[in-house]
C-alpha cells in the first residue's frame, strides 16, 4: 500500500482545487459512492503520518490541580493494568516459598529462594538479611536489569579495572557484580533484600532467554485459538505478555518480602537499573505498598524500553515511562542519569515531576542524580547515591556519609537454587501454553460472577474496554467542520461535510442524508466501504443510487449519516483497498513495538464513529436521538461504540456474523484488536450496551445469553431483541421506540 502521506498535496492548493470542482459541477459520484475531495488529496488527518515507536519523544504534562491529576492518575493506572494482564489481578494462589542453603557471609547471610507466582511458575532469588539485628526491619526488593546472567552476573577483572580507573567502582572483587554489591551493603545497613529473578535469566528457567527477550520471529505453531503461545494474536488479544507476567512476579516477590516475620511491610524500597528500573517504577505505578522508590537510569522522554520484556500491547499509548514514574508521587522518588537515553532528564521530564511534586507538597521527596559522565550502569556513583536516599526516607539510622565496603562476589554454585533436593522445574512450550491456559480461565472466573452485578460489570469490564478501545464519548470533541457540498434530491437533501476532532487532530469526510421533514432522529450507518455503503451502483447518468433501507429510513423522517472511517473511502487512493495494517520499522515481530505506542485500526474506527456521534449529539439542531448500525462486517464496529457511548445513543441495531477477537489469526489484521478477547469478547463489548436498546442479529446461543443475561441484571430484558433480521430500518424502528 502506498503511504498516505506521499500523495499528499499542500492543504491550501487542494483547498482551491475543492473550491473550483464544487463550483464546476458538485462533487464527484462514481460507481463506490461520491467522493469529494481532489484526485491526489486526502484528509489532514495526523493518522497517516508515521507511527510512533519506543524511540519517540514522550513528553509529561504536569496536572494544573491535584483533581485534574487524581482523575488522570486513575486513568493511566488503570491502563497499565488492564494491558499488562492485571485487571482483574490474578488470584494471589498459595507461594508455597521455599528457603534454603544459607551461606553465612560474616555481617550478613545469603539465603536461595523459590516460591509459584501463579500455580507451577517460580519465581526464584537471593534473600539477603543482616546478621546481627532484631525486631522488624525495613526491606529492598532488588530488580535487576539486562545484565548478563542476571544475579549471577560477573563483569570479569578486564571490565571492572577499567570502571575503577574511570571511577565507577571502587574494588576489583565487589566491582565485578554491582548486582549483589547493592544488596550486601543495603544487608549491612539492616535491611532485607530479596534479590529476584527476571524471566529468562539464571535460576528462572520455565520461560527461555530466547523467548523472554530475544524474541523476533512469530511461531505459527502457537498461532491458534487454543493452546497458543506469548507473542501470538490470541495471547494479545488477551493482554498476555512477559511483561505482564514479569509484572505480577514482582507483585508476588513483594507479597512474599512483606509476609517474612522480620520484615516491616510500612518500609519496603524498590530499586532497579536499565529493565530493573522499568519493573521498580511499574511495580511502584500498581502496588500501593512500597514506601520509597529509586529507578535508575530508565526513567526519560525519550527510549522507552527496547526489549520484548518491556513493551505490552496498549501500555504506552498516550502516555510513557515519566507519567508512569509520577503515580508514585508524593512518595520518595529518586532518579539517576547517565550517557544514555535518561541524558537529557534534567531539562525534560525532571522538572515537570517537579512541578508535580511540588503541587502535592511533596518537593523534597524527589531525587535526581546526574551522571552522564558514565555509560549505562548502577555503578558504585550510582549506588552512593541510593544509600542515603533509602537510609532517609526507610528510617535506616545509618550514620551518613556511607561508603559502600568491599565483600566477597558469591558464585553461581552458592547462589543457584536449584539443586538435587529442590530440583528444576519443567519449563518450555508446554509449560508456556499451561500457564496462559491457566491465566485466561483465572481471568475468566473471575469475571463470571459480574454478569450479575450491573454496577460492577460497568466498572471492570466497561472499565477495561474503555482501555482497550482507547477513547471514550467524552474524550472526543471539539470540532470544527466544512460544508463541501449540499445538493437537493427528492425528499431529502444530501450534505457533505470534513469533519475535524480538534485536539486529536483527525479528519473525517462525512455524507449527511436530511429528509424533509426531519423528526430529529439520526441513524450513523456503519460501513465496510465507508460512507459509499449508503448507495449500490446504478445504471444511468450519476452511476449510484441509495440502497433501498437507506431509502426507507428517509421516507420515516429518518437522518442517515455515512462516515468513512480511517483507511476507508477518501483515506485510500482510487481503486486502492486496505489488505493489512502498518506497523513500525522495528524488525522483531511482536505486536507490542507497533500497538504498544498506537492504536490499532479497528480502535481507530470506533474512534470515528464516536466522533461522529458527539458531533451529531452537538450540534445545534434541536435535541437529536442517535442509533447506530452495523451489518455486512460493520457490526462489531458498533459493537464496540455502543459499549462506550453511554446513555448519548437510543441503541443499536448490529449483525455481527459471530465474530470473535480471539480468533483473528493474523497480527495485521484489520480487526486485530489488543485484549479484544479477554473481557468476554465481543459479547462482552455487546453486553456493555445494556440499558441501550439493542437488536442483535448472528450471535450464537451462548453469546446471546450471556447479553440477555446482562441485560436482565439491569433490568431492561425488554431493550434486547434478539430475533431474526427483520430489515434494517424496521430494526431502527424498534430501537427509536417507534415500532
Amino acid at each position: 500500500m502506498k503511504s498516505p502521506m506521499d500523495c499528499r498535496g499542500p492543504r491550501v492548493t487542494g483547498l482551491i482545487l475543492m473550491a473550483v470542482m464544487w463550483l464546476a459541477s458538485g462533487w464527484t459520484d462514481v460507481a463506490a459512492g461520491p467522493r469529494f475531495l481532489p484526485a491526489g488529496e486526502l484528509p489532514t488527518d495526523v493518522r497517516l503520518g508515521p507511527l510512533k515507536d519506543l524511540d519517540g519523544y514522550f513528553p509529561f504534562e504536569p496536572p494544573k490541580s491535584v483533581e485534574e491529576w487524581n482523575l488522570r492518575a486513575e486513568r493511566v493506572r488503570r491502563q497499565m493494568l488492564v494491558t499488562l494482564g492485571l485487571w482483574p489481578m490474578p488470584t494471589r494462589t498459595p507461594l508455597n516459598a521455599v528457603i534454603h542453603g544459607r551461606v553465612d557471609c560474616g555481617d550478613h547471610t545469603v539465603e536461595r529462594v523459590f516460591f509459584e507466582s501463579m500455580p507451577g511458575f517460580f519465581v526464584t532469588g537471593s534473600l539477603y538479611r543482616p546478621k546481627e539485628s532484631s525486631g522488624r526491619l525495613p526491606a529492598v526488593l532488588s530488580a535487576h536489569g539486562h545484565w548478563s546472567d542476571g544475579r549471577f552476573h560477573d563483569a570479569g577483572r578486564d571490565r571492572v579495572r577499567r570502571d575503577i580507573v574511570a571511577g565507577a567502582e571502587r574494588f576489583e572483587e565487589g566491582g565485578r557484580s554491582p548486582l549483589q554489591a547493592r544488596c550486601v551493603q543495603l544487608a549491612r545497613m539492616g535491611c532485607v533484600v530479596f534479590h529476584y529473578d527476571m524471566i529468562g535469566y539464571a535460576d528462572s528457567i520455565q520461560i527461555s532467554y530466547e523467548l523472554a527477550h530475544g524474541f523476533a520471529k512469530q511461531r505459527p505453531e502457537l498461532n491458534r485459538t487454543e493452546g497458543w503461545g506469548l507473542y501470538s494474536p490470541a495471547a494479545e488479544s488477551h493482554f498476555q505478555s512477559v511483561m505482564g507476567l514479569q509484572t505480577w512476579n514482582s507483585i508476588r516477590a513483594l507479597d512474599f518480602l512483606a509476609s517474612l516475620p522480620d520484615v516491616d511491610p510500612e518500609r519496603i524500597g524498590v530499586t532497579g537499573a536499565s529493565g530493573g528500573g522499568t519493573q521498580t517504577f511499574v511495580l511502584c505505578a500498581v502496588d500501593e505498598r512500597p514506601a520509597a522508590s529509586f529507578p535508575a537510569v530508565m526513567v526519560s522522554t525519550a527510549m522507552q524500553g527496547g526489549c520484548v520484556c518491556e513493551n505490552a500491547c496498549g501500555f504506552r499509548v498516550g502516555t510513557g515511562n515519566v507519567e508512569f514514574a509520577a503515580l508514585f508521587a508524593p512518595k520518595p522518588m529518586g532518579l539517576t542519569t547517565a550517557d544514555d537515553w535518561t541524558r537529557e532528564m534534567a531539562t525534560k521530564g525532571f522538572p515537570e515531576l517537579q512541578r508535580l511534586y511540588a503541587l502535592l507538597g511533596a518537593q523534597d521527596r524527589l531525587l535526581l542524580h546526574r551522571g552522564e559522565q558514565f555509560g549505562h550502569n548502577y555503578n558504585y556513583v550510582s549506588r552512593a547515591a541510593m544509600y542515603p536516599w533509602f537510609n532517609q526516607h526507610l528510617q535506616l539510622g545509618w550514620a551518613e556519609p556511607i561508603v559502600e565496603e568491599d565483600y566477597r562476589r558469591l558464585t553461581r554454585d552458592e547462589l543457584t537454587v536449584w539443586n538435587q533436593a529442590h530440583p528444576r522445574p519443567a519449563g518450555g512450550t508446554a509449560f508456556e501454553q499451561s500457564l496462559l491456559r491457566w491465566w485466561a480461565d483465572d481471568t475468566r472466573r473471575q469475571l463470571e460472577p459480574l454478569l450479575r452485578d450491573p454496577d460492577e460489570f460497568r466498572r471492570v469490564v466497561g472499565g477495561a474496554v474503555e482501555v482497550v478501545l482507547g477513547r471514550t464519548l467524552d474524550q472526543v470533541g471539539p470540532f470544527t467542520w466544512q460544508q463541501w457540498s449540499r445538493r437537493e434530491r427528492s425528499g431529502y437533501a444530501e450534505i457533505a461535510r470534513l469533519l475535524r476532532n480538534l485536539p486529536h487532530g483527525e479528519e473525517l469526510p462525512v455524507v449527511i442524508l436530511r429528509p424533509d421533514p426531519w423528526k430529529g432522529e439520526t441513524v450513523i450507518w456503519a460501513d465496510v466501504r465507508g460512507k459509499a455503503g449508503l448507495y449500490q451502483p446504478t445504471e444511468g447518468e450519476e452511476g449510484v443510487r441509495l440502497r433501498p433501507e437507506i431509502g426507507r429510513m428517509l421516507e420515516r423522517g429518518v437522518e442517515v449519516v455515512g462516515v468513512d472511517l480511517l483507511f476507508q473511502g477518501e483515506f485510500l487512493a482510487e481503486g486502492e483497498r486496505l489488505e493489512r495494517t502498518r506497523r513500525v520499522a522495528n524488525p522483531r515481530e511482536s505486536a507490542a513495538y507497533t500497538l504498544g505506542y498506537n492504536h490499532a485500526l479497528f480502535a481507530q474506527r470506533v474512534h470515528d464513529l464516536l466522533t461522529v456521534t458527539r458531533f451529531l449529539k452537538d450540534r445545534e439542531v434541536g435535541d437529536t436521538r442517535i442509533a447506530l448500525v452495523g451489518i455486512e462486517g460493520a457490526g462489531p464496529w458498533v459493537a464496540a461504540a455502543q459499549a462506550v457511548a453511554g446513555g448519548s445513543i437510543a441503541g443499536a441495531a448490529i449483525e455481527t456474523g459471530g465474530f470473535r477477537f480471539g480468533a483473528v489469526q493474523d497480527l495485521r489484521d484489520v480487526n486485530f484488536l489488543p485484549g479484544g478477547a479477554r473481557y468476554f469478547d465481543l459479547p462482552g463489548m455487546l453486553a456493555l450496551g445494556a440499558p441501550g436498546r439493542l437488536w442483535l442479529m448472528g450471535e450464537t446461543e451462548e453469546a446471546l445469553k450471556l447479553v440477555s443475561g446482562v441485560y436482565e441484571a439491569n433490568n431492561a430484558a425488554d431493550q434486547f431483541r434478539k430475533t431474526a433480521w427483520p430489515g434494517v430500518d424496521d430494526a431502527v424502528a424498534w430501537v427509536f421506540g417507534s415500532d
